[in-house]
């Protein structure tokens, strides 16, 4: 019999609306602790930069058990995705489970002699609490610390007027207007804020970037949706994966050079469409060597704009400020009235103990996750979220399904702690001699493996029904309502009141 558990849910973003409705589902008391005002994490209004929208396609970006409004577009934009994970935490009653302005600050083992972690937290009026858990989950996932960049003589930039802010900060779609804006960074966020800019009013944007990456449009040569081309298992098996037999391998070098001329045709319409060689971004690298969860989307009217001189793109990064003048490293001089730093984010967590710390994370910062979830040496702990993919929506709802089983010792195949130590060590080799693009975000990007990802997960669950008709299988994205069938295939289970008298008795 599985009893019940007091479990503490971190962040109140996607991950942690899916875990905190996994374990609430099956019988368990749920906390929520967020350290913001709101739910939604990246989607949280008072963090997300103008016009920002899912680089996936609605019908791929929601949960399993409830599609989003027909009514929305395609690729929703933030307040539409803010409104759907506000409406999802309210039908399954977890907005009353949440504890907002409440920071973790530290974490140890309970010194009650039970299983758990003792939780430190701060609110928002700064008393302090420490609580008790027999399980935790932590949600933060990869887009939590902002990254910090500085340079000399910032603050004579800003002593003139000059504005600097993280790409996380500009929600304020007036501040660019009439002003010159400068955008730092190669991520879909950077080229998104350079093209709103223009469209905002700015008298000239500049974008900054340390080299050309492979964009990908929201319809290849016009026609296709990307989905049906990043989001197919037939695509994911031209990637060689891990744990592969001899007879796959063969079949991997039969089929080298239909897939090479694959990835050549693809790069020479992506150069066609996008213009990139009269913007002068022509990436260096192969495409496929580079296809991963940091594969941005081409922002529309970013390389139109860059080709007729709407933006101003250098390759290169800042060294300086000089007064009202960002001197890049090649020696450019740009003048400028708001550097926005489009940056990313650094992974980590701060509140574990550095004990934990460095049983989670190696000295090159790969993490040490089975399945990208869990690790025995960090018990009654599990990560919901990290396991980043095309489809983050219905990769942190697997995890949190996973997760629960194995909190609670009912996945189908619960793994051993050897067992576990042997698959991360083969992953992480596999991660830094045969797929290092793997390795972006600690190496906690399933991309392009999302559906060898999800196929593992329901094996461990023991989910009866795992896959659509062969041709469907092959040919079509990831299908979210497939999906709730197949966890629905899985064995069902509730958690028992834990009865202190019985105990006792």
């Amino acid at each position: 019999m599985v009893m019940q558990k007091n479990v503490c849910v971190i962040g109140a973003g996607i991950a942690g609306l899916a875990a905190a409705k996994a374990f609430a589902s099956h019988g368990h008391r749920v906390t929520i602790l967020e350290r913001s005002g709101d739910l939604g994490g990246v989607w949280e209004p008072a963090r997300s930069y103008p016009e920002v929208q899912t680089q996936s396609p609605k019908e791929l970006y929601r949960f399993t058990d409830r599609p989003m409004p027909s009514h929305y577009p395609e690729w929703p934009k933030g307040p539409q995705v803010h409104a759907y994970l506000a409406d999802y935490a309210r039908s399954h009653d977890l907005l009353p489970l949440m504890q907002f302005h409440t920071t973790v600050t530290g974490m140890a083992r309970r010194e009650d002699g039970q299983p758990g972690w003792t939780l430190a937290t701060t609110d928002s009026a700064g008393t302090r609490s420490a609580t008790s858990y027999d399980f935790v989950a932590v949600c933060t996932g990869q887009f939590n610390e902002r990254k910090e960049l500085h340079h000399p003589g910032e603050e004579s930039f800003k002593a003139a007027g000059g504005v600097i802010l993280h790409s996380a900060e500009h929600t304020d779609p007036s501040r660019v207007k009439g002003k010159k804006v400068v955008v730092l960074g190669g991520s879909k966020s950077a080229t998104d804020i350079a093209v709103h800019s223009v469209r905002a009013g700015a008298s000239a944007v500049t974008f900054v970037y340390r080299e050309p990456v492979w964009r990908i449009p929201y319809f290849v040569g016009g026609l296709i949706n990307f989905k049906r081309i990043l989001y197919i298992r037939a695509q994911e098996e031209m990637f060689p994966g891990w744990g592969r037999s001899g007879l796959s391998r063969i079949k991997h070098a039969i089929a080298k050079p239909l897939v090479w001329v694959h990835w050549r045709g693809l790069e020479s319409l992506l150069k066609m469409q996008l213009k990139l060689k009269t913007c002068d971004m022509v990436p260096e690298g192969r495409i496929e060597d580079g296809v991963n969860c940091s594969v941005p989307i081409a922002t529309p009217g970013f390389f139109p704009m860059v080709a007729d001189g709407r933006i101003t793109a250098i390759r290169g990064t800042f060294d300086h400020y000089d007064g009202k003048t960002i001197v890049m490293a090649g020696g450019q001089r740009v003048d400028a009235d708001v550097a926005v730093l489009a940056i990313g984010f650094k992974l980590d967590v701060p509140f574990l103990p550095q004990a934990y710390r460095d049983k989670l994370v190696q000295p090159d910062g790969q993490y040490r996750l089975y399945r990208v979830i869990a690790n025995p040496d960090l018990p009654e702990m599990g990560f919901v979220g990290f396991n980043s993919s095309f489809c983050s929506v219905l990769t942190a709802e697997m995890a949190a399904n996973w997760l629960v089983r194995y909190a609670d010792g009912k996945l189908a195949k619960q793994p051993s702690a050897d067992a576990m130590h042997a698959d991360m060590d083969m992953m992480l080799r596999f991660k830094r001699a045969e797929r290092p693009a793997a390795g972006v975000y600690g190496g906690l990007c399933v991309a392009p493996y999302h559906f060898k990802h999800f196929d593992e997960l329901l094996d461990d669950m023991g989910a009866t029904v795992r896959r659509r008709g062969a041709l469907a299988e092959k040919f079509l994205p990831p299908d979210a309502d497939a999906y709730a069938r197949f966890l629905a295939s899985a064995p069902a289970y509730q958690a028992a009141p834990f009865d202190a008298e019985a105990v006792v008795a």
